[in-house]
């Protein structure tokens, strides 16, 4: 960390206001492990979501840059949601965060 006239500067902070909600973690850990996805059956796969929030959180993770909103001119309309190769630098993050995750829960459990 970097100290600068007594303020600490924690990158830590940056990047969990990029993942902050109680959303986004499992949207990019669906796309991650499942690969690209409609916007349907990642509904189905997060089923306790509401449509808004769904909307709200892909949108905000395509405008970081994680995932990549693809449209096809067909009829009815597709989309597809993916991961990119940016967003695809969080997976050992991610990963070893819902390990920990699993970890506290059983150690809290005993």
């Amino acid at each position: 960390m970097k100290k600068v006239e007594n303020v600490v500067f924690c990158k830590v902070d940056d990047a969990l206001s990029i993942l902050s909600g109680k959303w986004k973690a499992s949207i990019l850990l669906t796309l991650i492990y499942q690969g690209p996805m409609r916007y349907g059956e990642l509904k189905r796969a997060l089923p306790n979501i509401t449509p808004k929030m769904l909307s709200s959180q892909l949108k905000e993770l395509e405008d970081e840059g994680l995932i990549l909103r693809e449209e096809f001119a067909e009829i009815p309309p597709k989309v597809i949601y993916s991961m990119t190769d940016y967003g695809m630098s969080i997976e050992p993050i991610l990963s070893q965060l819902h390990d920990w995750g699993i970890n506290h829960i059983t150690r809290n459990s005993q």
